[in-house]
């Protein structure tokens, strides 16, 4: 079957050069004797037209040049198609990218769009909105909205907001509900998992895999700011899901399919990295081989 592709790079996402970038594709591209076209996304998330030629065109691989926000977008406009996807990351995290093994060399990326194969791959919906990595309330969502105002991206602005948020940190009071299980817990932040990592090979749920049917959940309770660095740092090494969800110690982390969190204090909440507005109740399902990705 002959491969017809879309390249969508994302023209602000990260710190890289999409005129580069473009250079390079259209430099590797015709040696790879792939039908191609390149253009923009979207920042307001409407594929529509794209859609139209997708099918019009019998496009069978849509590749994302972009970040995990713009990855969300994409798959979720678009995974119904049929086609496979694929990312080159550029984002200033690429936390489902790096998670699925897709390098971060946009040479390398594109060489394993031709050496790897689509697979089926995980998503899950909070309060119906899409998620494709990872969302989360508190702590990490505070970084993200204030990654989000800032003039300049790329790690090292990530890593100032993260310090300044880490001063700042405070914990909130969430109501967690499971099929099995209801607690009450206080937290410096909740973070819901289909990928293992925040991003920038930073693994927050080391045990989670993109197509298992299940989300990871880790809950960083409250305590002394000194020891919840001294956790997270463990659980970022070798962190262990646990079958007690009423614990005490100082990082939960459990796996299940689905499961409502009570936001009692308005915690800021993210989905993928994006702030979005906070909600009482949020409602977390996954939805099984939401999409194909191409990945080793």
């Amino acid at each position: 079957m002959e491969r017809r592709m879309i390249f969508l790079l994302n023209p602000i996402s990260g710190s890289g050069d999409r005129l580069k970038l473009r250079k390079l594709l259209e430099r590797r591209l015709p040696d790879l004797n792939v039908d191609f076209e390149i253009h923009p996304s979207v920042s307001d998330g409407n594929y529509g037209a794209l859609r139209s030629e997708i099918l019009r065109s019998k496009v069978t691989d849509v590749v994302i040049a972009g970040g995990d926000g713009t990855i969300n977008n994409v798959v979720n406009s678009l995974r119904d198609t049929g086609v496979a996807f694929g990312i080159i990351p550029c984002g200033s995290g690429n936390g489902l990218a790096f998670c699925a093994g897709i390098p971060g060399n946009p040479d390398k990326a594109v060489d394993l769009l031709f050496s790897a194969s689509p697979k089926p791959t995980d998503a899950f919906y909070v309060n119906h909105q899409f998620s494709c990595m990872l969302s989360g309330l508190g702590f990490d969502a505070q970084v993200a909205y204030d990654f989000s105002k800032q003039n300049k991206r790329g790690l090292s602005t990530y890593v100032r907001q993260t310090i300044a948020a880490f001063l700042k940190a405070k914990p909130y009071d969430f109501e967690i509900a499971t099929e099995t299980d209801r607690f009450s817990k206080q937290a410096f932040f909740i973070s819901i998992a289909n990928s293992n990592q925040f991003g920038n090979r930073f693994t927050i749920a080391p045990k989670a895999s993109l197509n298992d049917g299940l989300l990871d959940v880790v809950v960083v309770q409250k305590m002394n700011k000194i020891r919840m660095l001294f956790s997270v740092l463990r659980q970022i090494r070798s962190g262990q899901v646990e079958n007690k969800l009423n614990t005490k110690r100082g990082i939960l982390y459990f796996q299940t399919p689905g499961l409502v969190i009570k936001n009692r204090d308005a915690a800021p909440f993210h989905i993928d990295g994006d702030p979005h507005p906070a909600a009482f109740t949020l409602d977390i399902r996954v939805i099984p081989a939401a999409f194909r990705l191409i990945r080793p």
